[in-house]
């Protein structure tokens, strides 16, 4: 059965969620749109497009922390991506945690801090 992707419902961008393969952890979100997808699938190792820099971003192209494709799966819909990977070298997060989503919101409305500082970017990501 042929996947039957829906980017024109995104604008072009469907939404990708990077998950550990091993444990669950939800490393990141980020988006993808048809030529990132392609070489995704091509290459197995995530591809994203950048909507700062409006461009494709191959995720570790600089930092080395890539993440390698282990399963792939798409919602019911087409148009959302989730994607179980191996998360090499340090970690997904470009402010230094392995996961993007480090911050827990309390009932207060408030953040806990919730995960540790797995690299230093200002010595991955040098500029």
């Amino acid at each position: 059965m042929e996947i039957k992707l829906n980017f024109e419902k995104g604008n072009g961008l469907l939404p990708a969620i990077a998950q550990d393969w091993k444990t669950g952890q939800v490393l990141m979100m980020a988006f993808m749109n048809r030529e990132s997808w392609e070489k995704t699938l091509i290459t197995r190792k995530v591809h994203y497009w950048s909507r700062t820099r409006n461009e494709l971003w191959f995720k570790g192209g600089t930092s080395g922390h890539v993440q390698v494709v282990k399963d792939i799966f798409v919602d019911c819909d087409g148009d959302a991506i989730l994607l179980k990977v191996e998360q090499q070298g340090g970690g997904a997060c470009h402010t230094g945690y392995k996961s993007c989503f480090f911050q827990k919101v309390k009932e207060e409305g408030t953040v806990e801090i919730c995960g540790e500082i797995v690299f230093d970017p200002k010595e991955v990501y040098k500029k």
